[in-house]
Parts: structure tokens; sequence; C-alpha cells
């Protein structure tokens, strides 16, 4: 019953006692906390089916006892009825209500001891709890008084931190007024040694006192704001005066001592000796090593300050000045002993002191650079003004050269030796600047000299020269030598049969005299070529071979402007001195030997000139005065007169000057095609001349049938060529008769002389081809008149020679 009822409460419909999700936890954990806790010994033995958990199960079931009756007993003892009976449904009810309540008491007991434990817990809980909330309030006191020590300690922190910046503070001040005070504390040393008389410019600590005085002018300068700052820059300028002056003092007394020592050396050394020059050098070298981080320091600081580069340009001058004393005299008495030693040589002069020169501009530049590591225009002034002195010596000697191979030689030694060989091909070319400055002077003064000298050499050897007889005898010059040529040809074919029989009659044949024989035939002149007697160098004419020789010299001596303006008006002269010889040549000998020879020669000119790389052109530029003259003569003419006084635009004085004005024109004159055109003139003069005097008559009969055909042409009578006296087939068979005989007689002299000029046959063959073409076109024409006028019968008698024959006659050339 008990079982059932302790059911009801926690049935799923409407249980007697629910509890709660809560109550069940706690329920659960108390559970849990006592997982072994016995059952109570007075629960039936039926409701031990009813437990829940095994475990509760498990632990009974070991305690139960072997039979039911001892339970019973020990159950009936529990109430302390072991001895009493129940007879009677009293004390029945008696008893089961004395159990009843005795069950009641024992089921409420275990609830009440639980409900005392839980009591006992609670209890104990509300202590903890007060323990707990005593402890919070611990806490949060002690939080609190953290809080308040922690902001102590952060007040106290951040004043420390606060003091602590303020000392950096203090501190960086301190140093920065420390830093500050440092120059001008440095500069008050600074002059403090300046005024020391023991103080040395080469002693190890002025350089660092530099850079002090240095950084003191700079932070003085940079601050113009600080106090007393004009007095300190006064005195930091005060200080630099100083260092200067004992600088350019020491500098300037360190170069006069060398300078003296030099000059007062032993007398009897020569003063342009090599040991002196050598002497020259060797003293300032091992003096340079001394000053020379000094002038670099200088150097440096003349970039920044003018006052150390006003220092620099006197240090300079003074080096200069010292060197000038000491050298110019030696220079001058070296460049005057080399004039003495080649007076009558002037390019050994030249060569000569042109290297002395060269090597003392390479030794000046090199001490310059043992002293100075950056350069200076100053030397440059300085060598040039030495190099004057050869200029000097060398320029009036110049005046009074008058032979152009002289003048070109010079000019050659000193464009390609000098100029490109040591200045332009020297890797040093800032060391040879100065000489090359004189060279190029002396190079001008020699062209200009050069191109005076060959005005003068046109005019009086080329265009005013006067042939002598022996210059003009042609072809007996060409006869002779060709002559010469022959016998030397057939002694060249006499001299290996000469050979080979003395060879044959040699028993024992000698190796050294086959040596012989061999290498002297190769190297005998009777073994090679003979050239031509016309081609000959030496058979030229005179003015030909100067010209060409003067414009050889010329060429890479001076200017190609220059160039080209002497050269024209020396090939002009040559061509004009060409044809006054032609014409004597004509005049002496026959026309034909004098156009050949100015053929030739004009072939020549042409030949040798072209190989010059330039133009032969130049500009000329004249005044034309024709309308001029014309506006002079109208203007003068009286009908003129009263216009002069018109206000209008036909007033005669503004027609004269708007009409009168002059006209520049411009001439462009080319020597290669005045030679082109001059040799073109004389071949076309050549080939008329041989035309007419080959086949003159028949050119005259074909002329006159022209004539006859133009006047009946023009309607008048009507002609028959064979009925005129002068046509007369018998006279035409006498006039083509002649005219062959003139061709077959007079052409084999004239292709020898064509041969014995010009020695080519292919510019004979081009030269001849236009005669032999005039011929055989005069020839077609008669063809064609005595074809169209005569009949068979007078053609038989004419007996006209066909054009085959004619092509034959003239076919020796092809």
């Amino acid at each position: 019953m008990a079982a059932e009822r302790l059911s009801w409460w926690e049935r799923p419909e409407r249980p007697l006692a629910p509890l709660s999700e809560r109550q069940r936890d706690s329920v659960l954990e108390l559970r849990g906390a006592s997982p072994g806790l016995p059952l109570p010994p007075e629960l039936p033995i039926e409701d031990l089916n009813s437990l829940v958990q095994p475990s509760l199960t498990v632990t009974l079931t070991a305690t139960l006892p072997e039979s039911t009756e001892n339970i019973l007993l020990k159950g009936f003892s529990s109430f302390g009825m072991e001895n009493e009976r129940i007879e009677t449904a009293q004390q029945f009810f008696s008893w089961f209500d004395q159990l009843h309540t005795q069950m009641d008491q024992d089921e409420e007991t275990k609830y009440r001891l639980a409900r005392a434990a839980y009591s006992g817990f609670e209890e104990q809980c509300d202590a903890i709890l007060n323990d707990v909330n005593c402890a919070l309030q611990h806490l949060k006191s002690l939080q609190e008084q953290y809080l308040f020590v922690s902001t102590k300690t952060g007040t106290l922190h951040e004043a420390c931190e606060q003091l602590l910046k303020e000392q950096s503070e203090l501190v960086d001040l301190a140093e920065n007024i420390h830093q500050k005070l440092s120059y001008f504390i440095e500069l008050e040393n600074i002059n403090t040694k300046l005024n020391s008389p023991t103080l040395s410019v080469s002693s190890e600590s002025f350089i660092p006192m530099l850079n002090k005085l240095d950084d003191c002018i700079a932070y003085v300068s940079s601050h113009p704001n600080f106090r007393d700052c004009a007095v300190y820059l006064a005195k930091c300028n005060q200080c630099l005066s100083k260092v200067v002056h004992l600088i350019k003092a020491y500098t300037v007394n360190t170069l006069q001592n060398l300078t003296n020592q030099l000059m007062k050396r032993d007398p009897l050394v020569a003063p342009n000796s090599d040991n002196a020059f050598t002497l020259f050098y060797v003293k300032f070298r091992a003096a340079a090593p001394k000053v020379r981080t000094l002038f670099e320091q200088i150097e440096q600081r003349s970039e920044k300050m003018p006052e150390y580069r006003q220092l620099l340009n006197e240090i300079h001058h003074c080096y200069l000045n010292q060197r000038e004393h000491l050298l110019g005299p030696s220079i001058t008495s070296t460049v005057t002993e080399l004039t003495n030693r080649n007076n009558r040589d002037h390019c050994a002069l030249v060569r000569s002191g042109c290297a002395f020169m060269v090597h003392v501009c390479q030794d000046e530049h090199q001490l310059f650079d043992e002293f100075f590591t950056k350069p200076t225009p100053k030397l440059d002034e300085l060598l040039e003004k030495l190099c004057l002195s050869l200029y000097d010596v060398f320029r009036p000697l110049i005046i009074h050269v008058i032979h152009l191979e002289t003048l070109s030689e010079l000019c050659g030694i000193l464009k390609n030796e000098m100029l490109e060989d040591h200045v332009q091909n020297n890797s040093e070319l800032k060391q040879l600047g100065a000489f090359a400055a004189g060279v190029k002077q002396m190079l001008e003064d020699v062209q200009e000299r050069l191109v005076y000298r060959t005005h003068i050499y046109i005019q009086t050897d080329i265009l005013g020269y006067k042939p002598a007889p022996g210059d003009l005898a042609y072809p007996a010059k060409l006869e002779m030598m060709e002559q010469i040529a022959q016998s030397l040809k057939e002694e060249e074919k006499k001299w290996p049969a000469e050979a080979s029989l003395s060879a044959a009659k040699q028993e024992e044949p000698d190796s050294c005299s086959e040596v012989k024989l061999d290498t002297l035939e190769p190297c005998s002149p009777r073994a090679h070529n003979v050239v031509s007697p016309a081609d000959l160098h030496g058979m030229w004419y005179p003015t030909v071979r100067r010209t060409l020789v003067c414009l050889s010299k010329l060429y890479r001596c001076i200017d190609g402007t220059v160039f080209q303006g002497l050269s024209q008006e020396a090939l002009s002269a040559c061509i004009q001195s060409l044809l006054v010889a032609a014409d004597s040549i004509a005049k002496s000998k026959t026309q034909i030997d004098g156009q050949l020879f100015l053929i030739k020669h004009l072939l020549i000119l042409r030949e040798q000139i072209a190989p010059f790389h330039t133009e032969f052109t130049i500009k000329e530029i004249s005044l034309d005065l024709k309308k001029t003259r014309a506006a002079a003569f109208k203007i003068l003419n009286p009908m003129t007169v009263p216009q002069f006084f018109r206000l209008s635009s036909s007033n005669a004085i503004i027609q004269f000057l708007l009409e009168g004005t002059p006209e520049i024109r411009e001439h462009y004159i080319d020597s290669k095609k005045d030679v082109d055109r001059h040799l073109k003139l004389a071949c076309e003069q050549f080939i008329q001349q041989q035309t007419k005097q080959l086949v003159e008559p028949l050119q005259e009969f074909l002329s006159k049938v022209s004539a006859l055909t133009a006047v009946a042409s023009q309607r008048g009578p009507k002609y028959n060529l064979s009925q005129q006296p002068w046509a007369q087939p018998v006279k035409i068979n006498d006039l083509v008769s002649s005219t062959y005989k003139r061709i077959k007689t007079k052409l084999p002299p004239t292709l020898q002389s064509m041969s014995l000029y010009l020695s080519n046959k292919d510019t004979e063959f081009i030269l001849f081809k236009p005669v032999r073409n005039n011929i055989q076109q005069v020839f077609q024409k008669l063809h064609a008149v005595l074809k169209e006028e005569f009949s068979n019968e007078d053609l038989q008698i004419i007996a006209c020679p066909s054009m085959e024959q004619v092509n034959l006659l003239l076919s020796v050339t092809k």
C-alpha cells in the first residue's frame, strides 16, 4: 500500500507530489553524491522490487535473510511484539492502527532524517554563502584598495615618466646648447691657434683646424638669427683671412725657394742641357708631396668658398710664374741652338723643335699633376706662351721659303706627323692642347705661304712658261723614244738566245753562275714591258707635269675649299699653255701633230685629276652693270630733263634708281668640265679636219649636187646632173679615183701618228670611229646620187668603189 502510494507521487497522470526539473536535478545530484547508502532495514520485502536503482538492489540482496520467517520475526521484534498475541479484532485493529502509526512514523522518519540532513546542508550552505559573501566583501574591499593603490601607482608612474621626459628634454637642451656653443668655443680656440707664433702650415694639426674652421663658418652662416651672429661671422672671416694668408705665404716661399735653388746651380752647366732640364723637374717633383695634400684641401674648398677659389688662382699664378721664370730662358736658348744647327734644313728644324715642345708640354702637365688634382686653363696659356718662342723663330723662316716642295713638306710634317700622330693619336690629348694650338698657327702660316707661292708659281711657271725648242719637238721626241724602245725590244729578243748559247758552251756548269743568271734576268730592265714613250712621265709637256705635281702636293696640305680654287686656277693655266703649245706645234710641224698633242695631254690631265676626291668647282660673283648703263644713257637724254621735277612715278630720277640697280650674278666654274670641254672640242676639230683631208673633193661635189637640188626644188628649171660640165662621168671617175688614192695614201700616216701620240688601241679606235663613219656616209650619199642620176653605162665609166671596198680600206683600225 505504501509502495502504491509512493508510486502515486510520481505517476505520469495527476501525480500527488510532482517534482520540478530543478528538484529532479537536485535528487539526481544527491543520489550521485551518495550512491552506496543502504536502504532502511524496516522497508518491507515486497517493496524491494519497486526500487529503481540496481545498485541499491544489489546492496540489499546481499543482506536479505535466508527465510521469510526470520524476516517476519525481525519485523515483529522491531515493533516490540515478540511476546504479544493478537486474538481479537480489536487487538488486531489496535495492532494494525499501532502498526499503521508506527509505519507512518517509520516511513516519515527517513523523510525527517532526510529533511534534517537537508536542513543541515542548508545551514552549511547558508554558512558557506555567508562566508562567500564575507569573502566577496573582503575581495571588493581589496579591489577597491587595489584600484586605489593602482591609481596612485599610475599617477606616480606618470609623474615619474613626466619627470624623466623633462629630464631628457633638459639633457637634450643642454647637449644642444653645448653643441651650439662648441662652434663658438672652437672658433675662439682656432683664433688663439692662428695667433700663435708656433703654428706651421705643414703641421699635422693644420688641416683638421681647417675642417673645424669650415664647420664653424658654415654653422654661423646658416644661423643668422643667433645673437651676435654678425660679430662671430666677422671673427670667422678674420680667421679665414689669416688661414689664406698663411697658406699663400707658405706656398709662395716654397715655390720661390725651389726656383732660387735651381737658378743658383753650377754656372758651368749649360742652360739648355739635358741635365738642367732633368734637374728642373726632379727638384719640383721631390717637393710636390709636401704641398700636394694642402693643395687638395684648397681645391676641394674652392668650389664652395670664393676665398679658397681666389687662393687657388693665386697659387696657380705663382706656380706658373715660377715655371715660366725657370723654363723661359732655357727653352729660348734651346730653340736658338736648334735653329743654328738646322739653319738650312727647315723640315729638320720643325721636327726637332716640335718634338722638343711636345716633351716640354707633356713634362709640364705631369709635373702639374704632381702638385694639383684639378686642371686649369692657365697651364695651357703658359705652354702656349712657351710655344711662341718656337713660333717666333719659325715664322721669319717661313716667310722667306719660296720652294713649293719645302712648304708642302712642312705642311705634311705639321699636319700629319704633329697634329695627327702626336696630338690626335695621343691618349693624353689634354697634355698637348697648347702644343696643338701653336702647331695649328704655324700650319696656317705655312699654308698661307704655300697658297701665295702657288699663285706665283701658276702665273710664272705654268701660265707664263716659255717652252724651249726641245719641249715642242713633236713628233721627233716620240719617234726617237719609239726607236729606242724598238731597239730595246730587239735586244731583249736576242738576250735569251745569247744566254742559252753561253750556257751550252760551258762544259761544267757552275751553280753560282746559274744563280747570277737567274737573278739578273728578272731584275734586268730588258725583261720588263717597255712603256709607250707618250705615257712616260718625262715625256709630258712641262706645264702638265708641273700642274699635276703642284696639285698632288697641295691636295693633302690645304683646306678643300682653298684647294678647289687653286686647282681651278692651275688647270685653267695648264690648258692655256697646252693650247699655246699645240698652236706652235701645228705651225712648225703639221696640224694633226698639234691636235694629237693637245688631245693626249688633255687625256693625261683628265686621268690624273680623277683620283683627287674633291670638287674642282668654284663660284665667282660678278656685278652686271648693263641696266645701270642703260638707265644712265636714258637719264642723260635731253628729252628726259623736263621729267626731273615731276611729282609722279614717271620722275626720271626715281626711274633711274629703280631701273638702274646693278645685278649680282653667280658663275660656277668647273675645272673638270673645262678639261672635258676642251678635250671634246679638240677631238671634234681633229675629226672634222681628218674627214676634210681625206674626202674633201667628194664633199665639195656633194655640196654642189645639194645646191642644184635645192634650186630645182624651189620651182626652178629642171636639171640633168649628167649634163652638167662638172658632173661628167669621166670627171666623177677622176674625182673618185683621186679621193680613193688620197685615203689610201694619207690614212696610214694618220693612224701611225695616232698610235705614236695616243699609244692606246681603244682610244685610237674611239677617236677614229667618227672619221670612218663620216667617210662611209660620204660614199653612201655618193652612191645614192649616182644611182639616181646616172645610167648603168655611166656608172661603169665612173667606177665608184663599193661600200665593201671602202670598208675594207678603212678596216685597218678595227
